[in-house]
């Protein structure tokens, strides 16, 4: 079976902090946070710059912000 390729997103990464507390926020965002890698303050996650995790971000603007973007 061929793999299926991104090329706008292939090799690219994108670095995640945890800027906002996950109390009282509703169960699916606090998933998806995990689901991150992330769930305490401050903590950072390299991840690759897929469709998925730009989706998972948006979910949680107002609790991470995308700390650099690597080529």
């Amino acid at each position: 079976m061929a793999e299926k390729k991104l090329p706008e997103f292939e090799g690219k990464t994108i670095i995640v902090e945890q800027v906002g507390s996950a109390i009282r926020c509703p169960k699916d965002q606090r998933q998806t946070l995990i689901g991150l890698g992330l769930g305490k303050m401050h903590r950072r996650r390299e991840l690759p710059n897929t469709r998925a995790v730009r989706g998972m971000i948006a979910k949680l603007l107002h609790l991470v912000q995308v700390v650099e973007n690597q080529s």
